[in-house]
């Protein structure tokens, strides 16, 4: 029988005021030069089915990595943390890695309550319903932003046990540098000791293996990012024309990023009424849709202590180039 799951807080209706934000981002950013778009945009519902496609994709290692890593440490992370054991997931995604360690708990009858965060009500639906097949687990999902979110689960938690924050899928490496580190010190304030945080990174590897994983032959990866215009059309009225368009991936080396566009294949206007906008395009030009960074181990232990993080316990998928890293408070 499956257990009775809170539905995630997703309002019923139009939300105006993301609609709102949306138009004030496309106007400013699409202003910029050079021209950008944020990448919390690209994951609207379809967007998040055509995130989870990617995940499942031979050149996107990613997911494959940290799911196996979580399979192999999952006893000796929940070993750290006491009971009642609250889970926290920025950016919840499907549910399935969290779900890894939610069958561990449950299998060793921890006492375990689980909070969901994320902006996409299609992956708290989805979280939801992974994490429904667990009897007598509470879940509760907040659409909202990963501080908002986190600080909800946080005025929420019980006096006795610990809080485990997760940031998986190596979300990190959608932050530049020196934002990651002020998010990580962001959680760190939110926890309290006892607490930990684990955090999914890719690491650097050769280019060609980076390339194929954010421009994969089957073009998932260019509908997925594509599909930000479709959403800017739906939303605010916009005419752009996906043909105009085409997805690049690039690594630039000496950022340690992979970086995706969307570039013009000719001069055009593109009308956005919604943002009360039009912007001009020239032949080869470009938005630059997305960041993704990637690190080093060394790198990563470094950033959670300047963090305020302590005793780092840290795992690898060296074939993947994937880390897994439990930082405690």
């Amino acid at each position: 029988m499956r257990a009775a799951v809170p539905s995630p807080a997703v309002p019923a209706g139009p939300d105006r005021g993301a609609a709102d934000d949306l138009a004030a981002d496309v106007r400013r950013d699409l202003s910029l030069t050079p021209k950008q778009l944020q990448s919390k945009y690209l994951y609207d519902e379809l967007g998040s089915f055509l995130f989870e496609a990617i995940c499942r994709l031979p050149w996107y290692r990613i997911a494959r990595a940290e799911h196996a890593l979580l399979s192999r440490h999952a006893a000796s992370i929940l070993s750290r943390l006491t009971d009642p054991i609250a889970m926290v997931e920025l950016g919840c995604g499907s549910g399935e890695k969290l779900s890894i360690l939610a069958e561990n708990a449950v299998e060793r009858g921890r006492l375990l309550r689980i909070q969901l965060i994320d902006i996409s009500p299609a992956a708290l639906e989805s979280s939801a319903r992974a994490l429904g097949r667990f009897r007598h687990l509470s879940i509760v999902g907040h659409r909202a932003t990963y501080e908002v979110g986190l600080q909800r689960a946080a005025a929420g938690r019980l006096e006795a046990g610990s809080m485990l924050a997760l940031f998986l899928g190596s979300n990190i490496g959608n932050f530049d540098p020196p934002v990651a580190g002020q998010f990580l010190q962001s959680i760190r304030k939110t926890l309290r000791r006892g607490d930990a945080l684990l955090l999914g990174v890719d690491l650097v590897k050769p280019e060609e293996d980076l390339i194929l994983a954010y421009d994969d032959p089957l073009g998932v990866t260019a509908a997925f990012n594509k599909n930000l215009l479709v959403r800017i059309n739906r939303d605010l009225g916009a005419d752009f024309r996906l043909g105009a368009f085409k997805h690049a991936a690039v690594w630039n080396a000496e950022a340690h990023r992979v970086e995706m566009h969307l570039v013009s294949r000719r001069r055009q206007r593109v009308a956005i009424p919604g943002a009360a906008f039009s912007v001009e395009f020239g032949d080869g030009e470009s938005i630059w849709t997305e960041s993704s960074y990637k690190y080093e181990p060394d790198t990563i232990l470094a950033m959670g202590r300047e963090s305020g993080f302590d005793a780092p316990v840290q795992w690898i998928d060296l074939d993947a180039g994937f880390a897994l890293t439990l930082f405690r408070v």
